[in-house]
């Protein structure tokens, strides 16, 4: 699965799409910072446990076989162990209910300085499968590398559900362009219909507390769990969120952080998005760019035509979806998740140029494809639970959008920011999203981090992601006071993929905190 992020899916209003549960698109990152303004040191020293939580922080994991932890398809690695830890739904009543967060490990092959946690991103994808970050170099050979479900995430139990795999599928097949003011009563009420479900389905109580200031309390406690008295942390896409929260939550608990694709913390939820828009634009015009070099691409070789020869293809599917072998048909939602979840990646470029000549042809089959990877569909049809984790936990973690003039607003801009995905469509006027409508409060709004006497971190942050872009990053090694590594290139997040020139600097910094040279581009 891809690194994913908070992106609208584009189409219709950028509010409607993001609420809709399409409004994310593959690897799933980009919402405004983790959950507001953290309340600090919970210590007063390295290591130090929280009063009342020691139950918790004291606890020893039981390592097993991994056989039953994936939830994603994909079995995980069998040289990889498993273990659930118990954390307080609610850390402000830890006598509560509690909640079972998966982890697994890949020990250290060497001499080991202590453990490593990684996180993909989403949020709502799992990490499990991280945990083979770092197989045959240093980084595996001296740390136990670390992954984990974020709670209500995968093998994390409780889950957060809110659809069936039935009522997903409807929801993808629904196009959600219609902005007239039917259309946008239509799509709000659809919206709190959903939001209704999550709180019914997962309980108010836990959707409260699923948030990223709840997540960075659980990072801490399997920190303790594991034996390391300081944090080492590698987190990718809305992992990085993640990081820089726990950093301001626990800034004395800080050994390393390497910090990719990078949210900044400042940043408002319109903003985000709007940027994030722009950021696919610049990714579907390299590729467009590429394509246009052969003279069977299906968008042509004439520039000035990329954008419509695109819509040309795509539009028609708002009304009658494409023939795919399965069933279900493409239509015009998933076919725009499925060429975003592409845009990713340029490893996935010739994958979408076949798709959308198959779509010219009258073929939707290999966008279906994309769209259901990144949707988290299996071959049975049941689905992962990444889209209604993202759902629930950009609802508590940012401030919602509630002034329809507002909504309005930001659906104007995405369009002008991405005119590859401005359906034509747009009114002017935009529908209130799921969070509008969610049972419970947010936790958290943008804020610039605080975060005195942290060691040295690391971010790294990729001029053509079309995710996380390039000035986040940016803005988030200034408010850290890190050092920031420039990748070149047209991808979501780099770190460990094999590009040397970033892996050996990260791999040097985390085992050995040397520092990367200034301003480190490659």
């Amino acid at each position: 699965m891809s690194r994913r992020v908070p992106v609208v899916l584009a189409v219709g209003a950028l509010v409607a799409a993001m609420a809709a549960g399409c409004g994310s698109v593959v690897d799933g990152a980009a919402k405004g910072e983790a959950a507001g303004r953290p309340a600090g040191d919970f210590g007063p020293g390295a290591g130090a446990v929280p009063a009342g939580l020691e139950a918790f922080y004291t606890q020893t994991p039981q390592w097993e076989s991994c056989e039953g932890y994936s939830t994603d398809g994909m079995p995980l690695a069998s040289s990889l162990e498993c273990a659930e830890i118990t954390v307080p739904v609610d850390y402000a009543d830890p006598t509560g209910d509690t909640a079972k967060i998966a982890i697994s490990r890949s020990q250290a092959t060497g001499p080991k300085i202590g453990s490593v946690l990684v996180n993909p991103g989403g949020p709502g994808a799992s990490g499990l499968a991280m945990a083979t970050d770092g197989a045959g170099t240093a980084l595996g050979d001296r740390f136990d590398v670390i992954g984990f479900d974020p709670r209500g995430i995968g093998a994390s139990t409780p889950q957060v559900r809110c659809l069936t795999p039935a009522e997903t599928d409807a929801q993808r097949a629904d196009p959600g362009v219609d902005m007239s003011p039917e259309g946008i009563a239509r799509i709000e009420a659809k919206n709190a219909d959903y939001a209704r479900r999550c709180a019914e389905r997962t309980g108010a109580e836990f959707l409260e507390h699923v948030g990223t200031r709840e997540v960075v309390r659980d990072m801490d406690v399997i920190r303790s769990v594991l034996g390391d008295e300081k944090l080492s942390y590698l987190g990718y896409s809305y992992g990085t969120r993640l990081g820089s929260s726990y950093a301001e939550t626990f800034p004395a608990n800080v050994r390393a952080m390497v910090l990719d694709g990078a949210l900044d913390p400042n940043q408002d939820q319109v903003q985000e998005v709007v940027l994030q828009a722009a950021g696919f634009q610049k990714a579907f015009d390299a590729f467009a760019a590429d394509c246009a070099q052969s003279d069977d691409c299906p968008l042509g070789t004439d520039p000035s035509r990329f954008s419509a020869r695109f819509k040309e293809l795509l539009d028609p599917l708002v009304d009658k979806p494409a023939d795919t072998t399965d069933p279900r048909g493409l239509g015009y939602r998933d076919a725009i998740t499925g060429v975003q979840q592409a845009l990713y990646s340029q490893n996935l470029w010739g994958m979408l140029r076949g798709g959308l000549s198959s779509l010219a042809d009258g073929h939707g089959d290999t966008l279906l494809q994309l769209a259901d990877t990144y949707e988290g569909r299996q071959e049975d049809g049941s689905y992962s639970n990444i889209e209604d984790v993202f759902n629930a936990v950009r609802c508590v973690d940012d401030p919602p959008v509630t002034d329809r003039a507002e909504a309005g607003a930001a659906d104007t801009e995405f369009r002008r920011a991405a005119p590859f995905l401005d359906d034509g469509r747009g009114t002017g006027n935009a529908p209130l999203d799921t969070c509008a409508f969610w049972p419970v409060p947010s936790s958290g709004s943008p804020h610039t981090i605080d975060a005195p006497g942290l060691p040295h971190l690391v971010v790294i942050s990729t001029t053509e992601d079309p995710a996380t872009p390039y000035q986040a990053g940016v803005e988030l090694a200034k408010q850290l006071g890190a050092s920031l590594i420039t990748y070149r290139g047209t991808q979501h997040t780099v770190a460990m993929s094999g590009v040397s020139c970033v892996d050996d600097p990260v791999v040097e910094y985390l085992t050995e905190l040397t520092e990367p040279q200034p301003d480190l581009t490659c």
